[in-house]
């Protein structure tokens, strides 16, 4: 199984871990992963990185769709792709949340099946540079004729030439998203995957694979987890639940939260109710204590090596065909090792 580094997002401060991601490029990871929200956003630091290694892959966790337009997205990841030495860009992208979406980017929320269908149409029209860009889509449309339209608007070409294979990569959870990712993307990035899950999730990829007439080794299937390497396992699971609780209990409105629903869907809909309930009344550390330690130690790594390595057996059977992980340089190396990666020879 190919692993990833994900290095997420900034707090108050950027700091990108380059020893971290320099390790695990020695190591033989495949990808390194960045992420945005209302803060640092995904692709500035994957340039930096760029700069500083050879191979390893650079992908985004994703991008928020609401925050940029297609052509604006394509053109950013295009200039990333030439400035990486080429075929070294994976192009994820997500459609956030409604609090966000109308909030920070003051977009609406719309139709997002449509929209992102949109979106990769577009992108994969302006790097391929067959013919000026023109799409007539449900929810984005080029050139725009919509309301404050001057009605000039011209298809135009990109300058650049670009790479037309960069790989898109689909952050949903939802079974219309996951078919329509396996259909027209090139590997989806699934929302609190767990082995446990796997069956849920494979009729909807075959499905979409059929329908965009592709075969299972054109599509690629990256999950994440957290790793923490040590001997006591109850203070890393709980070190973990204050994260679960935030995207559970307040990352989104409480009719609209899809962190909540996949924990839902995972068998914990009782527990999910009672940490949204805590979290918005403002009882964080009730709703931390309330996150099973069932549920976190299922979509986690954490132990002792021989502990993880027989818990991630599960996960090389699951069907996918990478795991991007978070953890530190202990956790780096006991996954190179686990995961058999072949270690380049000095």
């Amino acid at each position: 199984m190919k692993l990833g580094l994900m290095l997420g997002y900034s707090g108050a401060e950027l700091r990108i871990p380059l020893e971290d991601v320099k390790l695990a490029e020695q190591l033989g990871y495949d990808s390194v992963w960045t992420a945005e929200a209302y803060g640092s956003d995904a692709i500035t630091p994957l340039a930096y990185i760029a700069a500083h290694t050879d191979r390893i892959r650079l992908g985004t966790a994703v991008l928020q769709l609401a925050g940029r337009t297609p052509a604006n997205a394509a053109m950013a990841m295009a200039t990333l792709d030439q400035l990486a030495g080429g075929n070294r860009v994976i192009c994820g992208i997500g459609v956030s949340g409604p609090q966000i979406v109308e909030g920070w980017y003051g977009q609406p929320w719309g139709k997002p099946y449509y929209r992102i269908k949109d979106y990769v149409t577009i992108m994969k029209k302006v790097w391929a540079r067959e013919e000026p860009v023109t799409h007539d889509g449900r929810e984005i449309s080029l050139p725009f004729t919509g309301d404050g339209s001057l009605g000039i608007g011209k298809p135009l070409k990109s300058i650049l030439h670009m790479n037309p294979n960069i790989p898109i990569f689909l952050g949903t959870g939802m079974e219309s998203t996951v078919r329509m990712t396996a259909e027209i993307a090139d590997g989806w990035l699934p929302l609190g995957f767990v082995p446990e899950t796997a069956g849920i999730y494979s009729d909807w990829i075959n499905q979409g694979l059929k329908k965009g007439n592709k075969k299972p080794e054109q599509f690629e299937k990256q999950a994440g987890t957290q790793v923490k390497v040590t001997d006591d396992v109850k203070s890393a699971l709980d070190k973990l639940k204050p994260g679960i609780a935030l995207y559970v209990g307040g990352m989104g409105h409480k009719s609209i939260n899809f962190h909540k629903e996949m924990m839902v869907r995972r068998g914990f809909g009782e527990a999910a109710d009672r940490i949204q309930e805590l979290y918005l009344a403002k009882r964080k550390e009730e709703a931390i204590a309330a996150v099973p330690d069932e549920f976190v130690d299922s979509g986690a790594l954490v132990g002792p090596v021989d502990r993880i390595a027989k818990r991630f057996k599960a996960w090389e059977e699951s069907g996918l065909t990478g795991l991007t992980i978070s953890g530190d340089t202990n956790a780096i190396r006991a996954m190179a090792e686990i995961a058999r990666l072949n270690f380049p020879q000095n």
